[in-house]
């Protein structure tokens, strides 16, 4: 009895392969041409409001590290490394990196609407490199300074904290440097993978601001003691920076949330994007 040949033999292999570079041809070239008609894409203006509050987000982030370090030089002796000040460098490099820096690097596909997609991920790319080296000298200054005082490591629910949200924002950018800056990831695993890493990217940063909280609050609890409910210059000082924190978290998240606000699809985006549900689905682009 003869046997029969499966469709996906040997022999079907190139046949198979000049359909699929047939199918990737016509949907490229459908899709150039329907973006020639169309005319070049012209840059989509920015929504009125989000300047605004992309403005009062860094006047926000800006005092915050002002107030930081304002409380720090005086009402804690100011910052050193070779000195008892060592322990100081730790929660100025936090709101620097983890605070002020994260949140500008979320915020650079709201401002940056009309540059190259490629600029625009190396920007954002770039801000968290700089934010997780002034992070990494802020965790290594604690720890050297608990070393040098004989103090515990790793007890209280800051210093957890601390070290899950230091851990997730690394794993983040590693993740995110594979799937978006490298090239060998496929087009169909990062659009599967972004909501997961952009949902991540700003957990990580909220977590961030609530540890800077806790951090805030211990370090109020160990030196003012009981002279924190009197109302104390450096507590009230600590107290508006608290809220602060939380401002400029707030605004943050709110211009990420607002889906009018998002960054629009350049033309090669479109293009490419019109490509991939042709190979996909079947479809012509110019049926869409």
């Amino acid at each position: 009895m003869k046997q029969k040949a499966l469709p996906w033999g040997p022999p079907a292999l190139p046949r198979m392969w000049r359909t699929l570079t047939c199918t990737l041809t016509a949907g490229g070239s459908a899709a150039s041409s329907r973006l020639s008609m169309e005319g070049p894409a012209s840059p989509a203006p920015a929504p009125g409001a989000l300047p605004y509050y992309v403005a009062f987000s860094q006047l926000l982030g800006l005092t915050v590290v002002a107030m930081t370090g304002a409380w720090l030089g005086m009402y804690r002796g100011g910052i050193a490394w070779e000195s008892a000040l060592q322990f100081n460098v730790h929660p100025l490099c936090m709101v620097i990196g983890l605070v002020f820096l994260q949140g500008d690097a979320l915020l650079v596909y709201r401002v940056f609407r009309n540059e190259a997609k490629r600029t625009t991920k190396v920007l954002h790319g770039l801000l968290h490199v700089f934010a997780f080296v002034i992070a990494l000298v802020g965790l290594v200054a604690v720890f050297e300074h608990h070393r040098k005082k004989g103090y515990a490591d790793l007890y209280s629910l800051h210093s957890w904290c601390g070290i899950l949200v230091f851990a997730l924002f690394f794993a983040q950018w590693l993740v995110g440097f594979s799937f978006f800056l490298f090239p060998g990831a496929s087009f169909s695993l990062r659009s599967r993978y972004r909501p997961q890493h952009v949902f991540f990217g700003a957990a990580i940063f909220l977590l961030s601001v609530a540890t800077a909280l806790l951090g805030l609050k211990e370090a109020l609890l160990f030196e003012l003691g009981t002279k924190y409910s009197t109302f104390e210059p450096e507590g009230v000082l600590a107290n508006v920076l608290g809220l602060l924190l939380a401002a400029f978290a707030t605004v943050v998240l709110y211009i990420l949330t607002r889906a009018d606000w998002k960054r629009p699809l350049q033309a090669e985006e479109q293009a490419l994007s019109m490509d991939f549900k042709t190979l996909t689905e079947g479809d012509s682009p110019s049926s869409q």
